[in-house]
């Protein structure tokens, strides 16, 4: 009897039930643990999906091994809570990645049950507290261990040496602040080691650390070495990627580091090493190579020209001499050399650029001499040129003009000669161009490069006219043209240049009159036009400049008299060597100009301190037959100005009279030891004081004392009276800001209160605000890091630096305050900025306590302002400290892409703007800023741009905490400090986890 089999589909139907009773009991169980974790997270959203009817096998967080789980995978996805005490319930769990979420708590002891673990990662949380001696209790099978960017303090444990397998251990970005084990140098399986960012107490690397066979990866950054390092490298000989950076190790480099020949990178920058760079090279494979910011000796050995590998070489800030390798030239992948600081010499091979895709070139501060190579931009990408202060001489290679790439040409303090290549002028790239110091000669050009902010031609032989068509120039912030050829009058078309903000032609052949009609200087700080042939008067319109400090117009052929609107503003001028004639001002009629008008025989002043001639009647009687008559005249004249000197001296002594009174109304509160009193801020809240205006009042710069000291002074007005319960929270308000003490938080030194008025006192920062800075009036250059002679913007270091100390003082509030401090309008005008560029969070919308209680509730939907407020702002009355991640993101955003908040073009905001560019694709690097997108941080100002957007996301819930943006930040910041390429990436400092999750970047 033959049996005819049935359909397959119908067979599987009949055998469904018996499959599904035959299932293994622990999938159910692991399925009922999973399901408990989900309940004690408090059911996040991005875990939804996992219910009972469905296979947790089939879940894409979970990997099974024959219908057992085991492997978690988490990462990114909001978690927020403790760690699941019973997660060791799944038996078989080998894989458990649970990074970038907000879990807390102390270390979990839970995961001692977890006996087959091979993989965890639980980095970028909230954990805290020690990690435990008795970590060895972790699964014996254990490979990979990170606990990296949480908050554990106290000893790295000696006994985590006792996973013996363990092949990858990261530690790094803690508050460890203990020493470093000896034990760990004894891990023989240990493949990759992360150990920096952390407090740690000043410790010497053990030799045992360079023993290690396997290990391939060795990063200590930050870790507050110190010592020298271990000798007898080959030890450990699979090493390919080594960082000591930024510690305190001096001795010299051992002899036999280049000999590891897996080596691929080495970055053992700032530090204090000594001594030659050794010449035994065998590291065949090396491909960057950063010794930078030491004091290292000797001359570059000439086996650097034989790695073939090497993209970037970065030796600048030491004491090195001697020539460069010829080989180092022809080295196919090299884009990236930076030597600058040195004291070396000779002339450059010929070849740089000619066989590799050369990008950087920047040998700066040292002494080479001859020509530049010919082939810098021979395959098109060359961005920055900088070989200022060498003794190079000859002319610039006609190469050049035809380098479309090229953004930043510094060669000042050399011996060039000749004229300038056409194309270098009108680049469509370029940013700046310096060159003065040289020996050029030839004209100015008609037209620049659409996006030139900085041209210093200074000290050269540059002849002929300024060009009329200068009126294009119209993204130039600084022009430099002193002491050169130039004849011809200043053209009006000068002065319509918006955004220039310093103006130098000293020391040429200008004639004529300086143009009266002044067009769009609004932003002009400093003028020079000293050592001229200029004729005529001083236009008053130089007084009306609202951004104008300095003025220098000696040594010219003005005359006239001085307008006295120039000293409104003016700190510093110069007009001596003229014609002028007339009465000083009174505003300069002090011995802090006694050397601005000399040398102006029409010119008088009272004050000797001046050096001037004294002014006097030169009316003299001419009849004696008049004299009676004149003296009756004199009488009645005494007799009227004693009158009006009653009249004014009773007015004065009322005025007084009640501006005492008024005064004794005033209440005083200090928060700490002050040297002044109202008294003394009072009288000087007058309109040439003013230094900024918001909805609340305005903001005074006062002088304190003789020493120069000033504090600024916000003055908030209320139309009505406060009640008394609202005067209370006003106070007990003023009374919690007084008490915090942060670095990055602006003091609140006192306030002074009355009926209708309350003054707030807080410390004076120089620099003023962040706004005007991006987006307003910038200040004058300076000499930056390494002596680089940095551009008069923010660069996009000290961009950097602004945005960590922002992000701490913010930290600071959520965090470290008891209660909570919630800013509720951070945007980049409450983001201050001192002297050394130090930022700081200053006002905390006390003006928002001023309303009436019926108004109150009412005014969170309206604080805030346009294009910082989060979306969930206007329809939430209590909101949380997410709402100020949000505005910190758009100050990100606007520190990268140097754009305001509001400015998104077709009416979106910046954060619209970027999000619904990054959902389309569009690539971020074109949205970032020209005035700082270097080669050098493009990478570091991309990942802080999706920081950016990180911050922005309209959930509240997706957003970072101030910490994790803290944490992403000093990664970044400590990246900035590197001057090569590869590490400039601060979302992957040597090669570990991503900065951050965005959707659809």
């Amino acid at each position: 009897m033959t049996i005819t089999p049935l359909p397959s589909l119908l067979l599987l139907f009949l055998l469904l039930p018996f499959y599904v009773i035959s299932q293994p009991a622990d999938n159910k169980n692991d399925q009922n643990t999973l399901l408990n974790i989900k309940q004690f997270w408090t059911n996040p959203p991005s875990i939804s999906h996992w219910n009972q009817s469905s296979n947790p096998c089939t879940w894409p967080e979970i990997t099974c091994t024959a219908a057992t789980v085991t492997r978690i995978a988490i990462p990114g996805q909001n978690i927020i809570g403790n760690f699941p005490p019973f997660i060791c319930d799944i038996k078989n769990l080998t894989h458990l990645d649970l990074n970038y979420n907000y879990i807390t708590g102390s270390f979990p002891t839970a995961l001692y049950k977890c006996t087959n673990l091979r993989y965890l990662d639980l980095s970028q949380n909230n954990f805290s507290g020690r990690i435990p001696d008795d970590i060895s209790r972790l699964s014996p099978e254990l490979k990979y261990l990170s606990f990296s960017g949480n908050r554990f303090t106290g000893d790295i444990p000696a006994n985590v040496s006792r996973l013996l397998k363990l092949s990858v251990l990261h530690l790094e970005m803690n508050y460890f602040n203990g020493s470093f084990p000896e034990e760990i140098g004894y891990m023989n399986d240990l493949e990759e080691l992360y150990l920096g960012f952390n407090p740690y107490t000043p410790s010497r690397l053990h030799q045992s650390y360079f023993q290690m066979k396997r290990l391939r990866i060795f990063i200590m950054t930050e870790a507050n070495l110190i010592g020298e390092i271990p000798g007898n490298l080959s030890g450990m000989p699979a090493m390919k990627l080594l960082d000591l950076s930024v510690n305190n190790i001096n001795g010299t480099i051992p002899t036999d580091l280049f000999m590891l020949k897996n080596l691929t990178q080495i970055y053992v920058y700032e530090n204090n090493l000594t001594g030659e760079i050794p010449d035994a090279i065998e590291s065949s494979n090396m491909e960057i190579i950063d010794l930078s910011d030491n004091k290292l000796t000797g001359k570059i050995p000439e086996g650097f020209g034989n790695l073939m590998h090497l993209r970037n070489l970065s030796l600048m800030t030491n004491q090195l001499t001697g020539e460069l390798p010829a080989g180092i030239a022809r080295l196919p992948n090299l884009y990236d050399i930076r030597i600058f600081s040195n004291n070396l010499s000779g002339q450059f091979p010929p070849d740089f650029g000619r066989y590799s895709v050369l990008k950087i070139f920047d040998v700066a501060d040292n002494s080479f001499s001859g020509n530049l190579p010919e082939y810098l931009c021979y395959n098109g990408q060359l961005k920055g040129l900088e070989v200022f202060n060498n003794n190079l001489s000859g002319e610039i290679p006609n190469s050049l003009g035809n380098c479309s790439s090229l953004k930043s040409f510094q060669a000042y303090g050399n011996r060039f000669s000749g004229s300038i290549p056409d194309g270098l002028w009108t680049g469509s790239r370029l940013e700046r161009v310096k060159i003065g110091g040289n020996l050029f000669s030839g004209e100015l050009p008609v037209k620049l490069g659409p996006i030139l902010s900085t041209l210093e031609v200074s000290n050269n032989n540059f002849s002929g006219e300024i060009p009329s068509q200068v009126s294009s120039w119209t993204s130039l912030v600084v022009f430099k043209a002193s002491y050169n050829l130039l004849h011809g009058v200043i053209p009006q078309e000068l002065t319509a240049l918006p955004n220039l903000l310093t103006l130098m032609l000293d020391g040429n052949q200008l004639s004529g009159d300086i143009p009266t009609t002044i067009v769009s200087w609004n932003s002009l700080s400093s003028l020079n036009l000293s050592r001229n042939q200029l004729t005529g008067q001083i236009p008053v319109g130089l007084g009306f400049l609202k951004s104008l400090n300095e003025l220098d117009l000696s040594r010219n052929n003005l005359s006239g008299q001085i307008p006295s609107q120039l000293g409104i503003r003016l700190t510093s001028i110069d007009l001596s060597g003229n014609n002028l004639t007339g009465t000083i001002p009174s505003q300069f009629n002090n011995g802090a100009f006694d050397q601005s008008f000399l040398n102006n025989p029409g010119l008088c002043s009272n004050n000797p301190s001046l050096g001037l001639s004294a002014c006097s009647s030169r009316t003299e009687t001419r009849s004696s037959k008049k004299t009676s008559t004149k003296f009756v005249a004199i009488i009645a004249s005494i007799a009227a100005i004693l009158f009006v000197l009653a009249v004014l001296m009773t007015a004065y002594a009322i005025i007084h009279y009640r501006r005492r009174n008024n005064y004794l109304n005033w209440k005083f509160t200090s928060f700490q030891k002050l040297n002044f009193t109202e008294y003394t801020i009072l009288p000087r809240l007058t309109e040439n004081n003013v230094i900024g205006q918001g909805g609340s009042g305005k903001v005074y710069r006062v002088p304190v004392n003789q020493s120069g000291e000033f504090v600024a002074v916000k003055k908030i007005s209320s139309k009505k009276d406060l009640d008394q319960r609202l005067e209370k929270e006003f106070l007990s308000e003023v009374e919690i800001l007084s008490a915090i003490r942060h670095s990055n938080i602006v003091k609140l030194l006192g306030c002074i209160l009355s009926d209708n008025s309350k003054l707030l006192v807080y410390e004076y920062l120089e620099n003023r605000s962040l706004d005007r800075w991006l987006h307003g009036k910038r200040a004058p250059s300076s000499r930056g890091l390494n002596g680089l002679v940095r551009h008069m913007v923010l660069d996009w270091p000290k961009r950097l630096h602004i945005a960590l100390g922002a992000a701490r003082g913010l930290c600071y509030m959520h965090d470290d305050c008891v209660p909570a401090v919630i800013h509720r309008d951070v945007k980049s005008s409450n983001v201050l900025l001192d002297s050394d560029f130090n930022a700081k969070i200053a006002d905390f919308g006390l003006a928002r306590m001023l309303a009436k209680e019926s108004e109150f509730n009412s005014m969170s939907t309206v604080a805030g302002s346009f294009g910082y407020m989060a979306p969930e702002y206007a329809n939430m009355t209590r909101v949380n400290e997410k709402i100020d991640v949000y505005s910190f993101g758009v100050i990100l955003l606007e520190l990268t892409t140097g754009k305001e908040a509001s400015d998104g073009n077709e009416n979106l905001s910046l954060a619209e703007w970027a999000w619904q560019r990054a959902q389309c694709g569009a690539p971020i690097v074109d949205a970032l800023d020209n005035e700082v997108n270097e080669p050098r941080y493009i990478n570091d100002m991309t990942n802080v741009f999706k920081l950016g957007l990180w911050c922005t996301s309209k959930l509240p819930t997706d957003r970072p905490s101030m910490q994790e943006v803290c944490q992403m930040l000093l990664r970044c910041s400590v990246a900035a400090e590197v001057k090569t390429e590869a590490e400039k990436n601060c979302g992957d400092v040597a090669g570990h986890f991503p900065l951050l999750k965005v959707e659809n970047v």
